[in-house]
């Protein structure tokens, strides 16, 4: 098993957690807070999917997925209400 790399992506997915939430809380327009939390959750996922690698269980990925798509679709939402007005 590659510790040393998987070492480093948990590092690097930690940092840029911890970073995300920063910009996440500082942000001041409704559409960075959007973009933040989108990628705050692209790095969930991203984490999600090393611990399924690393405990050798599916259905970590299925989460991962899951919320993938869930972020996917509150992301469209939040696009749209802010530049609409109404979701749909």
């Amino acid at each position: 098993m590659p510790e040393v790399p998987l070492a480093i992506a948990l590092g690097w997915a930690t940092l840029l957690l911890v970073a995300g939430g920063l910009v996440l809380l500082r942000s001041q327009d409704a559409l960075t807070r959007v973009l933040a939390l989108d990628v705050l959750v692209s790095i969930v996922v991203i984490l999600m999917v090393i611990l399924s690698y690393l405990r050798s269980e599916s259905y970590y990925i299925d989460v991962a997925l899951t919320l993938a798509l869930l972020a996917f679709a509150a992301t469209l939402a939040a696009a749209r209400y802010l530049s609409r007005g109404s979701i749909f």
